[in-house]
């Protein structure tokens, strides 16, 4: 994340607007969420017009670093005869790129985000769905991929879409995602003025958390990544929930750039 250069008025006046918009999500209905998502989101850029979305803007070199982070992670569980579908995948550079690599990408989405510019490979299918209802055939993808996107969940949306992932995927296939890890957060606005997303990050992960919630999805295996690699090995994880468990018993205040270090993500792999 960008270092934010507004003045301390102005981050404040985010900070106030996401706090109201997200406390609206936080206590919305499954049913109100369909279409409140994307309506608060408009809303926030209506009230915040210097919001760093709306005025900040990638070089192609940020750009093509973006992609090629996100691949390396994704890279050594694609092929050519694999489908792979990205979750969220905004303005599908990472799909397009992806799509050198695999039979098929579907993109799965609650807007078309896209540059109208940019030449659509032919083996892309873009899916704009509800947040809950997808129609793909279950057991058809080999991989999953969200970045950057469970910490934008209702907490009582996280276990549905689990289970759709899980639905979606063959038998052996692949969930890979990343999102902000609680122990250095909060990672929205709120880092400003807070020690918890108070913000459009409705709720940010421990790897301790995001287990057992694979687990109770029905996964059958999951890995936590390191360096971008997927460390496959019970072991591993059992290092890391040793380590996170340690870590949170610690003031924050001594362990802040410890925290930075180790748990500035939840990133991990969950075999179906």
């Amino acid at each position: 994340m960008g270092v934010d250069e507004r003045s301390q008025e102005r981050l404040r006046h985010h900070y106030e607007v996401e706090k109201e918009l997200g406390d609206r999500m936080r206590a919305s209905s499954r049913e109100e969420r369909t279409e409140l998502f994307s309506r608060l989101y408009d809303e926030l850029f209506e009230r915040v017009p210097d919001h760093p979305r709306l005025v900040r803007r990638e070089t192609p070199d940020e750009s093509r670093r973006s992609v090629e982070a996100r691949m390396a992670i994704l890279a050594p569980h694609l092929g050519a005869e694999k489908t792979l579908v990205e979750i969220a995948p905004g303005d599908c550079r990472l799909s397009y790129e992806a799509c050198q690599h695999v039979k098929k990408v579907i993109g799965v989405d609650i807007s078309d985000q896209r540059a109208t510019s940019e030449a659509v490979p032919p083996n892309f299918e873009l899916m704009v769905y509800d947040g809950y209802e997808l129609d793909v055939e279950p057991g058809s993808a080999d991989v999953a991929f969200s970045y950057q996107f469970l910490e934008h969940l209702h907490p009582d949306d996280v276990p549905l879409h689990l289970g759709l992932v899980h639905r979606v995927l063959k038998p052996g296939g692949c969930y890979i995602f990343d999102t902000p890890h609680a122990y250095s957060g909060p990672h929205d606005i709120s880092r400003h003025f807070s020690d918890t997303p108070q913000g459009f990050h409705l709720k940010e992960w421990t790897y301790r958390e995001m287990f057992a919630a694979l687990r109770e999805a029905g996964f059958s295996r999951s890995f936590t990544y390191r360096r971008r690699k997927a460390r496959m090995s019970p072991v591993f994880n059992g290092l890391t929930l040793a380590l996170e468990a340690g870590v949170g018993c610690l003031p924050r205040s001594l362990t802040g750039v410890l925290r930075n270090r180790l748990f500035l993500g939840v990133t991990m792999i969950a075999i179906r």
